[in-house]
């Protein structure tokens, strides 16, 4: 137990976790490269911008789940909201500007490049992609998380310590994805506005939770340490939902002329 009476996360399951964790992005960043490498040696460039987007979020996510801090944060609220700003939201935006579905559909055989673009265009991902329902998934979970009694068991069960940051990485994975309609293939990409509109009310409930933690901290949590953590969520996040809003309000900021040369005239708008 810790210094607040929390069983060890690290025991049990967790003991192996960070070399699960090192080993499994060790082997994303792997198949990413190898993927680059192929186009190369197909005479296809790759934007280093994308490589670069990929090797960063998965420094991101490694530092969020393996490591110092990571081990720092199960005892400590404001090192875990630390985690928290890189796994669910630097991490997933600079994993989905890496647009990795776009580099497998280049280097997939025909076959499974038509199975990838099916799966892209399917009902589910109709739902799963609309802005809207990306935002309750990810901000909707962290309600619960940190309002719902929830962040108090992640320290007992170890089974759901896991679950709940795989959901965070894939919740923001999603959310990101969902409101920037690209870079990869979105089938089912809603218009400007609506994305836009989406990203706004998701960063209104991400920031009204923040100062709920700050007035109300979740059982358990030293009063000092979700007054730091909230503040860390709050200011911390701003970097990333300018980046957002950024890249959603993009097609309205650049001039069109200029939109045209950088990306031709054929070719869709993405971030």
């Amino acid at each position: 137990m810790d210094e607040h009476g929390h069983h060890d996360p690290g025991t049990g399951l967790l003991v192996s976790g960070p070399w699960v964790t090192a080993a499994l992005l060790g082997a994303a960043l792997a198949a990413y490269l190898a993927g680059t490498l192929v186009l190369h040696r197909r005479g296809t460039t790759w934007p280093a911008r994308r490589t670069a987007a990929w090797v960063c979020g998965c420094l991101s996510v490694g530092a969020a789940l393996a490591g110092p801090l990571a081990e720092r944060a199960h005892h400590d609220f404001t090192v875990h909201m630390a985690g928290h700003v890189l796994l669910g939201m630097a991490g997933p935006l600079l994993l989905v500007l890496a647009a990795p579905a776009t580099l497998a559909l280049r280097i997939l055989p025909v076959r499974k490049g038509r199975a990838l673009g099916r799966l892209l265009s399917s009902p589910p991902m109709a739902v799963a992609t609309d802005p809207f329902v990306a935002g309750v998934l990810n901000i909707g979970g962290l309600w619960i998380l940190y309002r719902g009694g929830l962040y108090e068991a992640t320290h007992t069960d170890p089974l759901l310590h896991v679950l709940v940051h795989a959901h965070v990485l894939a919740a923001g994975y999603l959310f990101t994805f969902a409101v920037l309609g690209g870079p990869d293939p979105a089938p089912h990409r809603r218009s400007p506005p609506w994305r836009a509109a989406a990203l706004i009310l998701g960063i209104a409930a991400h920031n009204i939770l923040a100062k709920t933690i700050y007035a109300f901290p979740p059982e358990g949590v030293p009063v000092e340490q979700a007054r730091a953590g909230a503040e860390l969520m709050y200011y911390a996040g701003a970097p990333v939902e300018i980046a957002l809003i950024f890249l959603v309000c993009r097609p309205w900021l650049l001039p069109k002329r200029g939109r045209e040369s950088a990306h031709g005239n054929a070719r869709p708008q993405v971030p």
